[in-house]
């Protein structure tokens, strides 16, 4: 990818916490003949059934689902908390009633038989291994509840992290 250097993500310095909590990214799926992103600030990185995984949760009403779902893979685009103002637009207006990247300016970078944000500092393309429906029945701490009014549960993306580009 130009303009991108694959590295490990061991090589990754910045906390997790930070990255996604605080600096928040982008989940982008689809193709060179549709995409959408959507911005996040819930997931998580670590390991599972011996792999480097990504979490992410998308709830039923976004667009990007649709996109992540059929692919099967998928992007996270990192920004080290640059481009909040963008990402505040993809997080509150549907790609379904506007044109992200027209009203953004980020640019889509096809990579990897998936989509990613060129703008990103760090990008990881995911192959989605297994994806679960968040079940209310399972919640212990009823406060939880006060994240879903309209009962709309994510659904929780497994992926494997196949690659990890940073910028150049």
């Amino acid at each position: 990818m130009q303009g991108f250097k694959e590295i490990n993500i061991r090589e990754i310095k910045k906390s997790v916490q930070e990255m996604i909590s605080d600096d928040w990214m982008l989940i982008t799926a689809g193709d060179e003949k549709g995409w959408n992103t959507m911005t996040a600030s819930w997931g998580g990185l670590g390991e599972i059934w011996g792999k480097d995984a990504a979490f992410a949760f998308i709830r039923p009403q976004r667009y990007t689902l649709g996109f992540v779902e059929k692919s099967g893979k998928f992007t996270l685009s990192f920004f080290g908390g640059d481009y909040k103002d963008e990402m505040k637009i993809c997080g509150s207006k549907s790609g379904r009633d506007i044109d992200k990247a027209a009203e953004t300016g980020l640019k889509p970078l096809f990579t990897d038989s998936t989509t990613g944000i060129e703008q990103a500092k760090v990008i990881m393309v995911c192959r989605t291994m297994a994806v679960q429906q968040i079940d209310p029945e399972g919640f212990i701490d009823p406060s939880v509840m006060k994240w879903y009014p309209e009962k709309d549960f994510h659904k929780v993306f497994i992926g494997e992290i196949e690659k990890v580009y940073v910028k150049e």
